[in-house]
């Protein structure tokens, strides 16, 4: 009976060594920083670099450690989709804007995306092209030609294309790498009687096309700056994937109610017209243009709905990406609408992966951002 109460005594001590021994080793671990943080442990969730940016939206995190062949980007305070801030001025990292008196008020009056992901603003004002990498620093400027330009637009080889509709009626086309003027295409002329009525400057393959009121596209030439004498038409904005021509109108703007067609380009036969009616009063359509994939990118300004009492609505655009087969929605964004007096002739381009790339502008200047639909 005694040698059984000495065995339990020493099963017993034992088992109260074992755990002072491991309560000792938990407080070394946590003193010297390897033991487990909770998730709400902010510092500790810092020092693994793996936290969301200020301001990002909960959900988001940014990875501290790049894979390899990533590039190491430094630090940058640019809100979630800001990918620069450009002030108003005559500076190296800024955009002209003009208010007169007596003439329509200006601003950058359109902006395009280059095949390597750089935008490249039209500062008219300051007579220059102004080209901005990803990381939202100002790579540099090339000169302009033109007395008036208005759109600006680059073809898949880089080159840029300027329009001007108004006083030297006609796209120039710049060398990327010298930014020497390579020739100048003339706008006037068969099927475009009237140069003011023009809506945009478009590239497929080797062809230069000008829109005319939003319909038909006129091709004006090619990238060697030779004119098209016979200037065939097209009937819609062609697609980046290749297979068809794209038309929007709006056809009940109080109702909010618009139509996109698609003709198929091998056949030219009607692949499909779609009506959408959307739940507020449209202004205009502010975008409609394809990624590389041949995905439809629509954009239309309008008093969004708020979800609020008041107000009810604001202005604001509404974004959407459409399949290429049959105009079915795919998702949609609402972003910001310009509101200022300024005239513009474009605020919105596609990436070629996808997305869009805009310009909003304030009273401090420009904020060029990034946003998808999908």
């Amino acid at each position: 009976m005694e040698a059984r109460k000495r065995g339990v005594g020493i099963i017993l001590g034992l088992v109260v060594l074992a755990l002072g021994l491991a309560l000792v080793v938990a407080r070394s671990g946590n003193k010297d920083g390897s033991g487990s943080a909770s998730p709400t442990d902010g510092s500790a969730a810092s020092a693994q670099g793996d936290t969301a940016p200020a301001g990002a939206p909960a959900g988001s995190r940014q990875q501290g450690r790049a894979e390899p062949g990533a590039s190491q980007a430094a630090p940058s305070n640019r809100a979630q989709g800001v990918i620069a801030e450009l002030g108003w001025g005559s500076g190296p990292s800024q955009l002209g804007r003009d208010r007169p008196q007596e003439a329509n008020p200006e601003a950058p009056m359109s902006l395009a995306v280059t095949p390597l992901g750089d935008v490249v603003v039209l500062d008219q004002l300051n007579g220059r092209l102004v080209r901005i990498g990803q990381d939202g620093k100002v790579l540099g400027t090339t000169p302009l030609t033109q007395q008036t330009p208005q759109d600006v637009t680059v073809a898949k080889d880089g080159t840029l294309l300027v329009m001007d509709r108004l006083r030297d009626k006609s796209v120039a086309i710049i060398d990327p790498e010298t930014g020497t003027l390579r020739g100048e295409l003339p706008l006037q002329g068969a099927g475009i009687p009237e140069t003011g009525g023009i809506t945009g400057t478009f590239v497929d393959g080797d062809s230069v096309y000008v829109e005319r009121e939003h319909g038909a596209l006129i091709r004006i030439g090619d990238l060697s700056g030779t004119a098209d004498t016979t200037r065939s038409e097209i009937p819609g904005r062609p697609t980046r994937d290749g297979r068809s021509y794209i038309l929007a109108n709006i056809i009940d703007s109080r109702g909010g109610r618009l139509l996109v067609n698609a003709v198929d380009r091998q056949t030219n036969q009607q692949r499909y017209t779609r009506e959408y009616r959307l739940q507020f009063p449209l202004m205009y359509i502010t975008l409609l243009d394809s990624d590389r994939s041949g995905v439809i990118y629509l954009g239309v300004a309008g008093e969004l709905p708020t979800g609020k009492a008041s107000p009810a609505s604001e202005p604001g655009v509404r974004l959407f990406c459409l399949d290429p087969l049959d105009g079915k929605v795919l998702g949609q964004a609402d972003l910001p609408l310009n509101t200022m007096p300024e005239e513009t002739f474009r605020d919105f381009a596609v990436l070629d992966e996808g997305g869009v790339v805009y310009q909003h502008r304030t009273e401090a200047g420009v904020s060029l951002r990034r946003a998808d639909c999908r």
